[in-house]
């Protein structure tokens, strides 16, 4: 493995309007991309968490991961971030909130396991059926969104992970679980973890105020935000992370446990 930098935008959006959002984010990341090794953004970054499901949704290959695939290939990086996807016929219609993973090479994507139904979100989309990790730069990356991280035994890791990204929209009043939940991940999988959310207030009301961080596999932090606008950025260090599994081999004593995703 080598050393993998990674920068995140932390920002405002603009409610359910992608052309704006995703200018915002290119003059944000611009800067900063050709230096970096992998992107990431907001869950929902190019409307907000909006429940107007199939109104916002974009069909596979649409103009916002267009838009990924053009800033990949030209900053030779990885870029993730969620949007919501349609798929199925006009008559049967699904949509999912995905996680697009984006390489100049492919894009491989992530629907969100588990949506938040005291918003509702679970009658405005459908569900992910699987789990996903996708190999860049010599790193295993987990994918997840937002509410998945509530759930530790969806993010077990197998010895199949290096690094967790969870791209969240997550309100102001719980955002000690998101600081805590984020670092316990870190811990218990031995393994780095990035968490991007957004800040600002949605057109329902919803107050968030950020707090995306980046930890170690010993779970401590490397960046915390906390409520500020703008780019963040560290390299994870890949021989301190193998090192540390080596020397301190907690997972050779984890409990046998198979998950059930029907």
């Amino acid at each position: 493995m080598r050393n993998l930098t990674v920068a995140f935008a932390q920002t405002e959006l603009q409610w359910e309007q992608p052309a704006d959002n995703r200018q915002q984010f290119e003059q944000l990341l611009i800067p900063v991309a050709s230096d970096c090794d992998l992107l990431v953004l907001p869950e929902m970054f190019t409307t907000g968490f909006s429940m107007n499901a199939l109104a916002n949704a974009e069909t596979p290959g649409g103009p916002t991961e267009r838009w990924m695939q053009k800033l990949a290939a030209d900053n030779d990086c990885a870029v993730a971030g969620s949007i919501a996807v349609t798929v199925g016929s006009d008559d049967e219609p699904a949509v999912y909130n995905r996680l697009l993973f984006v390489t100049p090479e492919e894009t491989a994507v992530y629907d969100k396991r588990h949506l938040f139904r005291m918003a509702g979100e679970h009658k405005r989309y459908a569900p992910g059926i699987e789990r996903k990790v996708v190999h860049w730069r010599d790193w295993r990356i987990k994918l997840e969104v937002c509410y998945d991280l509530r759930f530790p035994v969806f993010s077990r890791n197998r010895d199949d992970y290096d690094l967790l990204v969870n791209v969240a929209n997550w309100p102001a009043p719980r955002a000690t679980h998101w600081r805590c939940l984020l670092q316990a991940r870190a811990i218990e999988n031995q393994a780095c973890v990035v968490g991007v959310n957004r800040i600002g207030e949605d057109a329902n009301g919803l107050s968030y105020q950020g707090d995306s961080l980046v930890f170690n596999g010993r779970g401590q932090a490397l960046v915390d935000a906390q409520d500020k606008a703008g780019v963040f950025s560290t390299t994870l260090d890949a021989q301190a992370l193998l090192a540390y599994r080596e020397n301190f081999p907690c997972h050779q004593d984890a409990d046998a446990f198979s998950l059930d995703l029907a």
